[in-house]
């Protein structure tokens, strides 16, 4: 019996919402969902036979892969394609790290989203081109467009918005909590499933980040940042990678190539491990 249009269009988007509704339910204050950022279908892959529940993108760690710089450097439609190849790839929810858009509207940003297999994605309040924080307001406008585009358009979509200000805001080290905090409510209020206060790692200001905001907190994980099991402890929701994992592989291949460069074995003992 062949299946109609109209059914695999229900199926594929009551299944999309099924992922979006379980990429969602991982996101427990004290119980993070860790999520090793992948570049590639292979890495999603081994991020998948490795037992994590989630694969999440890093376009840092994409845009070298395709060539470009971050920073919104690579163009969108390959961007997309990106993540399309590694949403093919695997059958766990894809949340993919869009920077601050790409310059598409709401509505095209979701649907391009949805079409590319992704259940969640990245918003970050920054310009990637020139680091300038965007307005609060302005931020929690888009953030609510594209929550109401999703709406719209009968999908769900886990939004993780990230604050900039560790990273390119100033002032003193509370001015910016105060204000990590101010943008993370206003995010939430707006629509977001979660806040991202990217470069946040101190493990005061983090406590202080997740009680002050009130919702689902992602931290980046990088050396000098509170161990896992610290971060579970002061209440946080997720944790990302970034492109960390990107580099020591890329680092490890360097060497492995340096190796050979020098007439020497690259499976030697001394590089059998990033």
């Amino acid at each position: 019996m062949t299946t109609s249009t109209s059914e695999d269009t229900g199926g594929t988007a009551s299944k999309a919402r099924g992922k979006a509704s379980a990429l969602r339910a991982l996101h427990v204050p004290g119980r993070p969902l860790v999520v090793p950022n992948v570049w590639d279908a292979a890495s999603a892959r081994a991020v998948e036979a490795a037992g994590f529940p989630v694969i999440a993108t890093g376009s840092a760690a994409i845009a070298p892969v395709l060539g470009y710089d971050d920073g919104e450097e690579t163009p969108v439609g390959e961007m997309l394609a990106a993540i399309a190849r590694i949403s093919r790839s695997v059958g766990l929810p894809v949340t993919a790290d869009m920077e601050r858009g790409y310059g598409l509207e709401p509505a095209e940003l979701v649907e391009r989203l949805v079409a590319a297999g992704a259940s969640g994605c990245n918003l970050e309040d920054s310009d990637p081109r020139t680091g300038a924080m965007a307005d609060v307001d302005e931020q929690a406008a888009l953030l609510g467009a594209v929550r109401a585009a999703a709406t719209a358009a009968g999908v769900d979509l886990v939004i993780n918005a990230r604050v900039d200000t560790y990273l390119h805001g100033t002032g003193s080290a509370e001015e910016r909590l105060t204000e990590s905090v101010r943008r993370g409510r206003r995010y939430l209020e707006a629509g977001a499933d979660c806040v991202y206060p990217i470069f946040a790692a101190e493990a005061g200001a983090v406590r202080a980040l997740v009680e002050g905001i009130g919702g689902p907190i992602n931290i980046l994980f990088r050396p000098g940042t509170p161990s896992l099991g610290e971060l579970a402890d002061l209440g946080v929701a997720r944790v990302s990678f970034g492109h960390g994992l990107h580099e020591a592989v890329r680092a490890y291949a360097a060497r492995m190539l340096a190796a050979i460069r020098d007439g020497e074995s690259p499976y030697s003992p001394g590089l059998s491990a990033p």
